[in-house]
């Protein structure tokens, strides 16, 4: 590892690299995520060598333990509890990764405008991120999640899909999740267009959205990237909140949370039906604030100085 990280300290991309791999956490728990999505993402390869059907019901077999046939057992209608953890994987995965990139984009926009614009339209901006923030988030999230959507106007084909829940979902969390990257990238927009490579733009006649796309905005991955990553965690742990209370993901489609959901009923007579979304969902939440630990460490070394400093 030693000769490794040497070896990676020839450019900016490399140092960066050099300083994650450092992050053992981070690493380990990079690892654990690519693991974890590899094996949903193989669900239906998995599904067909082991010659299951992740929806096949059968009573007679309520409750097996595990064993060659079913390696985590079954669930109480009969079914492979490994291929339906898999599937589920695949939803829990999909909304945390696409609801954050989601509200990542809103907050940037939102962040990136209101920063360059500055004066009573940022001042107006931000109250309104502060309201949002001081918003209860999870009632918040319950009421949203139990609208009728028949009543929003949205075609029929749409409302019949079984994957409605999984869209509601994510346009729910998208649109209160993005204040925190609105913020830091606000923050820092404010900080970079005085900048004298901005001011040299200005003076030469670019307009204000190739200065703010061009100039300002690739300077501000490193807060979004880190922002992102942590806010994954979060997403996937509100979904599983909404799907356990059942204003989340709907059966038949399954996702950790729903499976969880399944499970409270039967948790005397078949615990590890509860078991394992839990421990999913810990390790995937614990292993993305790693990750997004490691990259902050990574893409800002004052912040691990900062830390480090305040532990002393």
């Amino acid at each position: 590892m030693t000769e490794i990280v040497a070896n990676l300290r020839e450019s900016p991309s490399r140092a960066v690299l050099a300083r994650f791999l450092r992050h053992r956490l981070a690493v380990v728990s990079a690892l654990v995520l690519t693991l974890l999505a590899g094996l949903a993402l193989l669900a239906p390869v998995i599904e067909g060598l082991t010659g299951v059907d992740a929806e096949a019901v059968d009573l007679f077999s309520r409750y097996s333990p595990p064993s060659s046939a079913h390696l985590l057992g079954t669930d109480e209608l009969g079914r492979d509890v490994l291929v339906r953890l898999l599937y589920g994987g695949q939803v829990s995965l999909f909304v945390g990764l696409t609801a954050t990139i989601a509200a990542a984009i809103i907050g940037t926009t939102i962040g990136l405008v209101s920063g360059y614009v500055g004066g009573r339209f940022d001042a107006f901006v931000m109250r309104v991120t502060d309201g949002v923030i001081a918003l209860p988030v999870l009632p918040l999230l319950i009421v949203l999640a139990a609208v009728d959507l028949g009543k929003l106007g949205l075609s029929e084909s749409l409302l019949s899909s079984e994957n409605v829940s999984l869209y509601r979902i994510v346009g729910i969390v998208a649109l209160v999740g993005w204040t925190t990257v609105a913020r830091l990238v606000r923050a820092s927009t404010l900080s970079i267009k005085t900048r004298p490579f901005v001011m040299a733009a200005r003076a030469q006649g670019a307009s204000a959205a190739r200065i703010m796309l061009r100039h300002i905005l690739p300077n501000l991955a490193s807060p979004i990237i880190v922002a992102t990553t942590l806010s994954v965690g979060n997403v996937i742990l509100l979904e599983s909140v909404l799907s356990f209370l059942g204003l989340g993901i709907q059966p038949p489609l399954p996702s950790w949370g729903n499976l969880l959901t399944g499970a409270q009923e039967t948790i005397w007579e078949a615990p590890g039906l509860a078991f394992y979304p839990g421990v999913l969902i810990f390790v995937t939440v614990i292993a993305f604030n790693f990750v997004g630990d490691g990259l902050q460490d990574a893409l800002d070394p004052r912040a691990r100085d900062r830390r480090a400093a305040d532990r002393h």
